[in-house]
């Protein structure tokens, strides 16, 4: 598994941008660039578990590693939902897990650095580059609403 890494400057304050990013509304607006639809179940506390979804109900079920707010929070995904099915197991999922996706706010002069470092398959490698500079421009321009 590879790292990759993501940053963007956000004209908003790290608390905004952090609520934000983790409201269940808002969530859907910034990643649907991922899948149209992407929504997630569950709490963005630390050791709580959390569903990220797509309308089908498909998905990876993960949990939180670490959550200090507007700081950080780090997302270990564990398995997926196939078909309503869910894959901790198969070895598919024991090729990638856990792996881990972590969010780190900074901020200066009012303007907030988000970064995402993760863990990405090469099967999901082209699609993660190409689609999280997307995923944080519209973040941007939400937050700068």
């Amino acid at each position: 598994m590879k790292s990759i890494c993501f940053d963007i400057n956000i004209n908003a304050p790290k608390k905004k941008v952090w609520e934000i990013m983790l409201d269940s509304e808002s969530y859907k607006v910034w990643t649907s660039v991922f899948s149209e639809g992407s929504y997630f179940e569950g709490s963005w506390n630390k050791g709580e578990r959390i569903k990220f979804l797509i309308p089908s109900g498909d998905g990876m079920i993960s949990e939180i590693a670490e959550c200090k707010p507007h700081e950080y929070i780090s997302i270990k995904h564990l398995g997926q939902i196939k078909n309503g099915v869910e894959d901790f197991d198969s070895d598919e999922v024991k090729s990638w897990s856990p792996a881990f996706e972590n969010y780190s706010f900074s901020e200066k002069d009012g303007i907030t650095n988000v970064k995402v470092d993760m863990n990405a398959t090469s099967e999901f490698e082209d699609f993660l580059m190409n689609t999280w500079p997307k995923a944080l421009t519209t973040l941007k321009e939400i937050c700068e609403v």
